[in-house]
């Protein structure tokens, strides 16, 4: 039977076993994906027993990268990311540098190529954003401050691994001569330039429109396979056309789709099926892994999962506090990259088909991807007790956690009008600056994690805090026990239930609404107990003008 069907075969056992040992790992509190790899390792060609379909694996696994990286496109935000690329940019840039040097060093140590040491070192340096965003939304951290600058940080790491898929090819051609492999890089540049301007250009255009187009139908079944069809169709047409990775593909199409309407319910539509490719992209990593390498070369395995948990991490962690951030951020970033996954995985993949490193480069990642998963929950739930260890003992330590960013503290010249009866406005993009023009000189306070805002802000001679609204020193600073108004224009309404919680536990008196961007973040904030929500079209943002001056509740969740 499993000749005859190797493809069925191999799916009921990879299937079968994922779900047998995911939910061990469950029970021991380790991340799933443990027993993802777990499972693989037990079918793959290295273990006796039942053997799965290596090739038609790796196949799989395939689907698995694009979906992944096709969730990866939707999630991503452009903005998110520029409040806090001050730290998140150089410190990725830098701590993968580091990083990169130091699994190179080990590999070159051990006999390996140069190529191929740049290639193991550059696989330990990128963690996890899979593991990342779990382990966050788990600890209520994703919409922190500290949470951010962590999903900032992976994501400049992703794109410079996406950047490196795209190289890599042309790192492989050992033959050629400089001028060569400049040339072939400069037209794989010019591709994937080609291929972006395309998807930004025209891709915009027309996904949203097809996306529109098949909800009219109403039929659920058709809108997800609209997506699916995008991210995978898309994924292998700028392989096939563009010659770049079907992951860069499926990421392109992720952020185009991002911009539509339709965005949220693409992600939720296409869930489940990106899970169960998910789990197939790693039980055909854990294949990959031969367990021989454990005994057969332990000294190898210990320093891989020493540049992981250790290297990289202090590396983050000392970058961190360069940046004049405190120590609990220093740490909070430390932990959330101590760990590799996906794309490490994706990396060494492509090197081994390109003849690029040694086989033992794959079992070597992935023995380093199963300690540092499986330890990640542990180091979570240290961050807070080394934290007060350290504050305890060491001068210096306490001297790096209450470093104060000036621009997170009013200045000692704010007009005491603007302490007292005034509106917090959390968020200064293109809606709150409607806002804040139409409220005139109503006195104001804003909030914003925008550095540059910030300090134009100030320049102007406008009361502004530097922050994350949803931490109680923000609000404090913001002095919100005697603000009379709490407006929110995020681009992200997902953290604004815990955000409203903390401001009515500081002043319970406080009227708050809140500013949708789409009918669907108006339900779903509704749906989440937050009644005072209004749309953000200009004669609903004139209607909140008009309310605050006449010192009225807005109207109830309108709609334009």
């Amino acid at each position: 039977m499993h000749a005859d069907m190797p493809l069925i075969a191999t799916l009921a056992a990879a299937f079968g076993l994922a779900l047998a040992l995911g939910l061990v790992a469950v029970k021991l509190r380790l991340p799933a994906l443990v027993g993802y790899l777990l499972a693989g390792i037990v079918i793959g060609p290295h273990t006796p027993g039942f053997v799965g379909d290596v090739g038609l694996a790796q196949q799989l696994a395939e689907v698995g990268v694009m979906l992944l990286m096709f969730g990866v496109g939707l999630h991503f935000s452009l903005a998110d990311l520029l409040a806090v690329r001050r730290v998140a940019l150089p410190g990725a840039l830098v701590q993968m540098a580091a990083a990169t040097a130091m699994g190179a060093g080990l590999a070159l140590a051990w006999g390996w190529g140069l190529a191929g040491a740049l290639v193991f070192g550059l696989a330990l340096s990128v963690a996890s954003t899979v593991v990342l965003l779990r382990a966050l939304e788990s600890r209520e951290l994703l919409h922190s401050g500290n949470g951010r600058i962590a999903v900032g940080w992976l994501v400049v790491e992703d794109l410079a691994m996406v950047l490196a898929l795209v190289m890599l090819p042309v790192l492989a051609q050992r033959e050629a001569d400089l001028g060569h492999v400049l040339k072939s890089m400069l037209g794989t540049l010019v591709a994937v330039a080609g291929f972006v301007a395309v998807m930004l250009l025209a891709g915009r255009r027309l996904l949203p429109w097809l996306l529109w187009q098949v909800n009219r139908t109403g039929s659920r079944e058709l809108f997800t396979l609209s997506t699916v069809a995008a991210a995978i169709g898309l994924a292998v047409g700028a392989a096939s056309l563009f010659g770049v990775s079907v992951a860069l593909g499926a990421f392109f199409a992720g952020l185009v789709l991002r911009e539509s309407a339709f965005s949220e319910r693409a992600a939720h539509e296409s869930l489940p099926l990106r899970d169960a490719f998910a789990v197939l992209f790693f039980v055909a990593v854990g294949m990959l892994f031969d367990p021989r390498v454990l005994w057969q070369q332990p000294l190898q395995v210990l320093g891989t999962v020493g540049v992981i948990l250790l290297g990289k991490s202090l590396a983050a962690a000392a970058l961190v506090l360069l940046l004049r951030y405190p120590l609990n951020t220093a740490l909070t970033v430390a932990v959330s990259l101590a760990q590799i996954g996906e794309f490490s995985f994706i990396l060494v993949g492509l090197a081994l088909s390109l003849d690029l490193v040694p086989p033992e480069a794959a079992s070597l990642v992935v023995a380093g991807a199963i300690v540092s998963i499986a330890l990640n929950p542990l180091l979570f739930g240290l961050v807070d007790p080394l934290r007060r260890w350290a504050l305890k003992r060491s001068a210096m330590a306490r001297q790096w956690e209450q470093r104060d960013d000036p621009l997170a503290v009013l200045p000692d010249s704010t007009p005491s009008a603007h302490l007292s009866g005034q509106v917090v406005l959390v968020g200064h993009g293109a809606l709150g600056q409607a806002v804040a023009a139409a409220l005139g000189d109503r006195p104001m306070v804003v909030i914003d994690r925008d550095r540059g805002v910030v300090e134009a802000l100030r320049a102007q001679g406008r009361a502004a805090v530097l922050g994350d609204a949803s931490e109680a020193m923000t609000l404090v600073q913001a002095h919100i026990a005697r603000a009379q108004w709490l407006v929110l224009a995020l681009s992200d309404v997902r953290g604004v239930p815990p955000l409203l919680d903390l401001a009515r536990q500081l002043n319970a008196d406080l009227r708050c609404v809140v500013l949708a961007h789409t009918d669907e973040e108006a339900g779903w904030l509704r749906a989440a107990g937050v009644s005072d929500v209004l749309r953000s079209h200009q004669a609903l943002a004139r209607a909140l003008v008009d309310a605050v001056h006449a010192e009225a509740m807005p109207p109830k969740a309108t709609t334009p």
